[in-house]
């Protein structure tokens, strides 16, 4: 004969049994797992970044174009309590190059980055027009403003990370992205934002 909780008894009772089936749930979900919820000033590139692990990535963006080579940009954040060398790049549109650009016999060029990129413990590190960028080399098709691209980092330690960036129009820096990288590029100016 099945017991009956007096009524008195039923909606502690039920309060209880939610209470504990709640609690179960929140235990199951985390599995060893911790996960923080963004601050509502956080950005969703930032918030991706971040979940991967190895670096922020803010702004990220790419400069339109139709063929040849282009370049994408960004501020790489670590806040991690070591060094991390980026080693290289990829994205299905194009190969792709770690490029600076530095004095080289009076002249500024644009040349592969052959150590890599090293973005210090807790520090930022801006890819941008007239410095270091991350180069397209050769595109298989256009890059329109609006388009969005996505981009792979590998690191010296084999991690990889991905990121999303948005093309957008830029003509600040006069930087010449045409075959011949290494070669003198015309001197560069101010880079302003890109354009929204």
């Amino acid at each position: 004969m099945p017991s009956v909780l007096p009524r008195r008894f039923l909606r502690p009772a039920v309060l209880f049994t939610g209470a504990v089936l709640i609690v179960s749930l929140a235990a199951c979900g985390s599995s060893g797992e911790t996960s923080a919820a963004p601050t509502p000033s956080a950005t969703a590139t930032a918030d991706a970044s971040a979940e991967a692990g190895v670096l922020g990535v803010r702004d990220p963006w790419v400069k339109a174009a139709d063929e040849g080579m282009t370049a994408a940009f960004a501020t790489l954040v670590n806040d991690g309590d070591t060094d991390v060398t980026i080693t290289g790049a990829a994205t299905d549109v194009s190969p792709m190059e770690l490029h600076e650009m530095a004095m080289a016999d009076g002249k500024m060029v644009m040349r592969a980055k052959q150590d890599g990129v090293v973005i210090k413990a807790r520090s930022e590190y801006k890819l941008e027009p007239g410095g270091d960028h991350l180069m397209l080399m050769d595109l298989a098709r256009p890059v329109q403003a609006g388009d969005e691209l996505t981009f792979t980092l590998t690191f010296a330690d084999g991690r990889s990370q991905t990121f999303s960036a948005v093309a957008k129009p830029f003509t600040g820096a006069q930087e010449s992205y045409a075959p011949g990288h290494g070669e003198p590029m015309p001197s560069m100016s101010a880079s302003p934002s890109p354009a929204p």
